[in-house]
């Protein structure tokens, strides 16, 4: 990881998605009349992009769509550092 001096963005915790602005992403689409589902704590994003990782490092037909997740919320979740 590169040193800024001690700033760190989001973008910057999984390798490869600097570049990303969060204009540029193309998020899916959601229904804005339905029920919002209640946010996860920081705690529990952290928990599940670890459990994400695990499943991505294991041989497997979910790997592939662990990892693709784990990207997502890394880049949407602050590091633990």
């Amino acid at each position: 990881m590169r040193d800024r001096g001690g700033v760190r963005g989001v973008a910057t915790v999984v390798d490869g998605y600097e570049h990303l602005g969060l204009d540029e992403i193309e998020f899916a689409p959601v229904e804005t009349a339905g029920e919002r589902l209640p946010l996860l704590t920081l705690q529990e994003a952290h928990d599940l992009l670890h459990w994400l990782r695990l499943v991505t490092a294991e041989p497997g037909v979910h790997a592939r769509e662990a990892g693709r997740w784990a990207k997502e919320i890394a880049a949407r979740v602050p590091s633990q550092d």
